[in-house]
């Protein structure tokens, strides 16, 4: 039987300013042996499952917004500064990209690499000439697989560039695993969510990632 995880709030900083932590939310339920391992993290914007006793913190804008749950802490200062400090290790970053705005332009990179049947999209945006012109299909050593016509999960080897590295997070000795869902009836926003692990804590990936598929259906089916 699952079993639900503990919650954390996070702090987050962004456009207007920084916010507080959110009050307790509902949490995910897993299965007893990951939950006795994973809490959920929250900011105002995001919430996402990490391993227990990290810490959170939420970016905001007019593009989406990044919540970055880390071994170590973080803040403002180092994650919105004109160098943001790279995540070099564990970690686990879930970003919303918002494609009726600003954030179309990653929207659109995005599909180019997943989303092949939504290129219209894409094209629309490079069209404008704001961005740079558009990836030529997925990255070259990335391994995908598509989970449903609006969702692809992935694999960035280690000490590569793919789609986990489209994040904070940059190459080093781990692999980064992966989910990206697209939502073609909204705005064609998309959440993408990295996961890299130590090698004891590998296995956590999956719990992390599949609860990620079920929570997007169920918030599209009610809209």
């Amino acid at each position: 039987m699952a079993e639900p995880v503990p919650f954390v709030g996070c702090r987050s900083d962004g456009q207007v300013g920084p916010l507080p932590a959110p009050p307790r939310r509902a949490t995910p339920q897993v299965a007893p042996a990951a939950a006795r391992q994973l809490a959920y993290y929250a900011s105002e914007n995001d919430g996402v499952l990490a391993p227990r006793g990290w810490h959170c913190f939420g970016l905001y804008g007019s593009n989406g917004s990044i919540l970055i749950v880390t071994p170590e802490p973080h803040s403002a200062r180092d994650l919105l500064s004109a160098r943001p400090q790279p995540l070099r290790g564990p970690a686990v970053q879930r970003t919303y990209s918002n494609g009726g705005t600003s954030g179309r332009f990653t929207v659109a990179d995005v599909i180019a690499r997943a989303f092949p049947a939504y290129m219209a999209f894409a094209r629309r945006v490079a069209a404008e000439g704001l961005g740079g012109p558009l990836p030529n299909g997925p990255y070259r050593n990335d391994r995908m697989v598509r989970l449903r016509p609006d969702a692809v999960g992935y694999r960035t080897p280690a000490g590569r560039e793919g789609l986990g590295t489209d994040s904070r997070l940059v190459p080093n000795g781990r692999p980064i695993d992966g989910l990206v869902v697209i939502d073609p009836e909204g705005d064609m926003g998309i959440v993408k969510t990295d996961v890299r692990l130590s090698a004891a804590q590998a296995a956590l990936a999956t719990p992390i990632l599949n609860s990620e598929l079920p929570r997007r259906a169920a918030r599209r089916a009610g809209h």
